[in-house]
């Protein structure tokens, strides 16, 4: 099976990639290497994936309508998972062009791929930055989620909105998943957990938002991995109960779903950087910061319709998973215990 990632040189592409090509999957691995953040990370996560014969890179932005049309018909995908975006809530409000054309304009060019060369299944990320102002927790596809509150969001659901068209329009399967804060080793710079630990390492104070009250639904990447394949290998089908009298957002009379994939067990923030100064054996200085404009004081995933039809649900501990990245991040930068 031909599966195209793109998003292959950033965090979750890069596990994903790593995992399928473990199963022996042929893998073309699509990114445009900005430099949204450090861009040696990526090309050390590249490195890894390049010592397998069945990766190729493809150096490429989407927003490229004639490349990406051009890499689609010499392909001929079997699968796509969609993990290239412009990531960031608090940068959408800095640049917002850079998430329209990657996030929009892409993504069309992505879907339009697809619907040409007859891909059996469409998996894109979505994330759970979609809920905005919802308040009734825990989170679930089966809520509307119309009220967004940063750029970022609005495009994760104009992405689900536009794989809904294209699943009805022309028969293409799509699922979306809404991941829920995803950490872990080969993480981001841009991520909490690696400015923190960056900083308390280097004794500078870390910033802590909404005065350490925010919670968050913290996943670990290996929960993440595993709930990507197999909803990857799930194509779904119409919901001949779907009605337009009373609609459920998360099914449709045309292949198209919706999962959360999150730990289902949010998390206080100061709990959180307690654990990370317990795995590096320091204590952080801090500085606190009223909440951000476009950040949500909590997210909780319900993952009831994840564990139904893929029979997973993440369980990964932040004592577990914050240990592991440590440890990453450590061994990477050469850093003594």
């Amino acid at each position: 099976m031909k599966i195209l990632i793109t998003g292959a040189a950033g965090f979750i592409g890069f596990h994903l990639s790593k995992y399928l090509l473990e199963q022996d999957s042929e893998i073309v691995g699509l990114d445009n290497l900005n430099d949204y953040y450090d861009v040696n990370l990526k090309k050390a996560r590249l490195s890894q994936l390049e010592e397998h014969q069945n990766f190729r890179f493809v150096q490429l932005e989407l927003a490229d309508r004639s490349g990406m049309a051009e890499l689609f018909a010499r392909e001929k995908f079997n699968r796509v998972v969609n993990l290239a975006a412009q990531a960031g809530v608090r940068y959408s409000l800095e640049n917002p062009h850079a998430y329209v054309d990657s996030n929009i304009v892409g993504f069309v060019n992505l879907l339009e791929g697809c619907r040409h060369n007859r891909v059996e299944h469409l998996v894109f990320a979505s994330s759970s930055s979609v809920y905005g102002l919802n308040t009734l927790m825990p989170f679930s596809v089966h809520h509307n989620v119309d009220h967004p509150i940063s750029l970022y969001a609005a495009t994760k659901k104009s992405n689900e909105l536009m794989a809904h068209t294209y699943a009805y329009l022309y028969g293409l399967p799509t699922t979306g998943l809404r991941f829920f804060t995803v950490y872990g080793p080969w993480g981001r710079p841009d991520m909490a957990l690696f400015k923190f630990t960056k900083a308390i390492l280097e004794e500078k104070p870390i910033e802590v938002y909404n005065y350490g009250k925010m919670r968050r639904d913290f996943t670990y990447i290996d929960d993440i991995i595993e709930g990507v394949v197999r909803t990857l290998f799930r194509i779904p089908h119409a919901n001949i109960e779907w009605s337009g009298k009373s609609p459920d957002p998360s099914s449709s009379p045309a292949p198209y779903q919706l999962y959360n994939i999150g730990n289902n067990n949010p998390v206080e923030l100061m709990h959180y950087i307690e654990v990370l100064e317990t795995a590096l054996g320091k204590e952080a200085k801090k500085n606190m910061y009223p909440i951000q404009a476009g950040d949500v004081p909590a997210t909780y995933a319900d993952v009831k319709d994840l564990e139904k039809d893929i029979g997973f649900k993440p369980q990964t501990s932040v004592e577990e998973g914050i240990q592991q990245f440590v440890a990453w991040y450590k061994k990477y930068y050469c850093l003594s215990n």
